[in-house]
């Protein structure tokens, strides 16, 4: 397969020539510019033949045709085309030519190693540049003052029995469902503007799936992110907009640098989601002992586009320890294979007053046996919540640990209920170990459980526990990856007595270009 390149015409006479200078005398270049012009039909062929009898070349020889009889020139008049100014006459006729000649060129075997470097010259000259990165597709002026990256990603997934994680009782048993699942359709924009450090970003869902008797608004395109930070200084950056805030990695990590197919059980229960709002954060005492981040902002706390129903904002905060002094990226498994010991420590919380008892994708929500957002009165619900939290990778090894803990006080029923949860999970490229095992394969274990109130008397309590075997195959990190997984799903019903539990199985090939 022989590779075509595109790019925008000619705009100088010099930048042709220029690039023979380290390659082909200057009458060479002369004469490769003549022959393009010549095979596009700018010029004749007794043109052609004339202005090859001169000793240089100028514009001016271009728009009268060149036909004249050559004459001896002064030596301070011997300069070449590339010196020349160009009229816009001849910059168009030449933009022309010169385009169609490389585009037909690169695409012949036998194309010219001249023409080659006329494309690539032409490339490099450009007023962008353009490039493809893990970001995605990229655009960025030559300054680097301008930047946008644009990101396609597909999730595809097959589940038997369950799509989502069972939750009552009534949930577990009979024929379940087996579902292919375009989970996640995106498209992600993001860069920078003006300065590198004015950075922006939006992502866009293209095609949520919904269940059968769900809403079809449900399945519309949305966005679901967007978001502008000030970002000039390490240790302090502000950002504003609607985003995942950030309180635990599980949540804040993307869905496509997930280490198995979806996120644990405690999820559903203790995720803040995204929010509209403001946020401060820094990296401080970078590369020592104390090496840290910090994250405080004020939201509304009513979830993705929402504006606020009263005068109460969600208020959080997360401290971040390095422990051991490099700096802990949010993306799960160690495919990128850290060289030295990374971990870092970190405590977390926020407190709301809303009408919400949970968040997601879709906004503000509600936990089961909770009233529904639309039902809850004005400020209803008042929620303080902390979670603590551990990581670490080296070397192929990873591990995620998270506690929650939240409380919900209802003033309308005059009631406080605390649930608790947490997961810790574990994934090692065994190629490390033991080199017969093929490389991008991962093997991953996760443990997982929550204690709620029982949806039907919030005085007695649901236990739900999940263990999950895991398998990923890189293709390409985490921008093309094939996972499979096999959990254990258990509930332990208070209020009926009884226990209950399933197996679940899943595939997913989730990639990004």
């Amino acid at each position: 397969m022989t590779k075509r390149s595109h790019f925008s015409p000619l705009a100088t006479v010099p930048l042709l020539i220029s690039l023979a200078g380290a390659s082909v005398p200057a009458a060479a270049a002369d004469k490769a510019l003549l022959d393009i012009l010549l095979g596009n039909g700018v010029i004749t062929q007794e043109q052609y033949d004339g202005l090859m009898q001169k000793q240089s070349l100028t514009s001016e020889d271009i728009l009268g045709g060149g036909a004249a009889t050559p004459a001896p020139e002064p030596a301070a008049k011997s300069a070449t085309l590339a010196e020349q100014p160009v009229s816009p006459q001849v910059a168009r006729q030449i933009d022309v030519a010169v385009a169609q000649a490389v585009d037909k060129r690169m695409t012949d075997d036998s194309d010219s190693g001249f023409i080659e470097s006329l494309g690539n010259q032409v490339a490099l000259n450009l007023p962008v540049n353009a490039d493809y990165t893990d970001k995605g597709f990229r655009l960025e002026s030559k300054d680097g003052r301008y930047q946008t990256n644009l990101q396609w990603r597909a999730q595809m997934r097959y589940s038997d029995p369950y799509r989502s994680d069972p939750r009552q009782v009534s949930d577990f048993g009979g024929d379940g469902t087996r579902d292919f699942d375009t989970r996640r359709l995106r498209m992600k924009i993001g860069g920078h503007g003006y300065q590198p450090w004015l950075k922006y970003y939006f992502e866009v869902d293209l095609q949520p799936t919904r269940d059968v008797d769900d809403d079809t608004f449900s399945s519309s395109a949305r966005l679901i992110t967007w978001r502008a930070d000030i970002a000039k200084w390490d240790w302090a950056s502000l950002r504003l907009g609607q985003w995942k805030v950030d309180l635990n990695q599980e949540r804040v990590d993307s869905s496509g640098r997930q280490q198995f197919v979806e996120r644990s059980i405690v999820n559903r229960v203790f995720t803040v989601d995204r929010q509209m709002g403001v946020q401060l954060y820094g990296h401080l005492f970078q590369e020592t002992p104390a090496d840290m981040r910090y994250y405080v902002g004020a939201f509304t706390g009513e979830g993705r586009g929402t504006s606020n129903d009263d005068d109460n904002l969600m208020y959080m905060g997360r401290l971040q320890w390095n422990f051991l002094g490099r700096d802990m990226p949010w993306r799960m498994t160690d495919v990128e294979y850290t060289e030295q010991p990374t971990g870092a420590l970190a405590f977390a919380g926020f407190t709301n007053e809303g009408v919400c008892t949970r968040w997601s994708s879709s906004g503000c929500g509600h936990l089961d046996g909770y009233e529904p957002a639309l039902l809850a009165q004005p400020g209803q619900y008042e929620i303080d919540q902390w979670v603590q939290e551990f990581s670490f990778k080296w070397r192929g090894f990873s591990a995620l640990q998270e506690y929650h803990n939240k409380t919900i006080r209802d003033s309308v029923n005059n009631t406080e209920d605390e649930m608790t949860g947490g997961f810790a999970q574990a994934g090692y490229f065994f190629h490390h170990l033991f080199p017969v095992v093929p490389a991008p394969l991962e093997v991953a274990f996760r443990y997982a459980y929550v204690d709620e109130p029982n949806a039907v008397d919030r005085t007695l309590e649901n236990e739900r526990q999940e263990y999950t075997v895991g398998l990923n195959w890189f293709f390409s990190g985490h921008n093309n990856k094939l996972t499979l997984d096999y959990s254990h799903l258990t509930l332990d019903d208070e209020f009926l007595s009884e226990d209950v539990s399933d197996n679940r199985i899943r595939l997913q090939w989730d990639v990004s270009f």
